[in-house]
Order: structure tokens, then sequence, then C-alpha cells
């Protein structure tokens, strides 16, 4: 995993990316509105994620991570690398329940349905319907430098 490279999307290399879901992930489907980052070493994209931009917030979706490179860390590095786009403004995510603990370490939270903005519910409701096993989730603010110390000066007195 040391070899690879994560960066956000540039639009020429758009085409690569579509044969990537084609290939791996053919229910997902990139779009060119779509904020994308990915991470590619020596053989060619091994990951990426998508960010769907809605008006008040973005919903993280599609994140794909090729077979072989699964279980090596792959998909934390690439949610590491894309925190600036996180972080930017609201952002949701619609997880599947056995990767809620790799989104957990990433920093979102568990949420209740009805916490979810209303472009994002009735979507929520249409894929659980349909069968997918889902869990909304919301990344949560990272805890600034000055509350990491007022916390770290509590438990040490």
């Amino acid at each position: 995993m040391n070899d690879l490279r994560f960066s956000s999307l540039n639009p020429l290399r758009f085409p690569l990316v579509m044969r990537l879901y084609k290939t791996h992930y053919p229910a997902g489907k990139p779009k060119k509105d779509e904020v994308i980052w990915t991470g590619e070493g020596t053989t060619g994209l091994t990951a990426a994620v998508r960010f769907r931009q809605f008006s008040e917030f973005q919903l993280l979706t599609g994140m794909l991570v090729i077979p072989e490179s699964r279980g090596k860390g792959v998909a934390e590095a690439l949610l590491s690398a894309c925190q600036s786009q996180i972080i930017c403004r609201p952002c949701f995510c619609l997880a599947f329940r056995y990767l809620v603990p790799l989104y957990q370490r990433a920093g979102f939270d568990v949420i209740e349905r009805d916490a979810l903005p209303n472009d994002l519910s009735g979507r929520f409701d249409s894929y659980c319907h349909s069968g997918k096993d889902l869990v909304p989730m919301k990344f949560k603010k990272p805890i600034r430098q000055s509350e990491t110390a007022d916390i770290s000066e509590t438990i040490e007195t």
C-alpha cells in the first residue's frame, strides 16, 4: 500500500474511473458533477470514493477498493486522504452495515433515519425497501486542538 497515491480526480481521467466502476462495482455509476477521490498505485487505479453534492450537504457514496487490495487498509487510507473534502461541508453516508466500523474509524457516527436531510431520507427508504442493509451516518467534526489540550489536562489532574 506504500506505493499508493491519493488525490482528487483530474476531470480528464474520468473515463478511467468509469471503467473501474464498470469492472468492480457496476451499480455505482460515477457522474461528472461529483467530487471523486482516487487511490492509484503502479498497476493503476486501486480505489475510489465519490461525493455527491447537494445544496446544504454532501453524500459520501460509492466507496470502491478493487478485490485484490481489500483488507489492506486502502479504504481507511483513502478516507484519511480525502479529509479536506469530508470536512468542507456536512457529510452523510448510507453505509452497508458491515462497513459501519470502517466509517466510524474515519470519524462518522451512526445517526437516526430522522436526522437525515429530506433529500436523503427518501433515498435511504428506497434503498432499504429494495433489500439493502444500510445504516445512516454523518461525519462529526474533528476535535479542535484546543479541546484536545483541555481534555488531556483534565485527564492528567
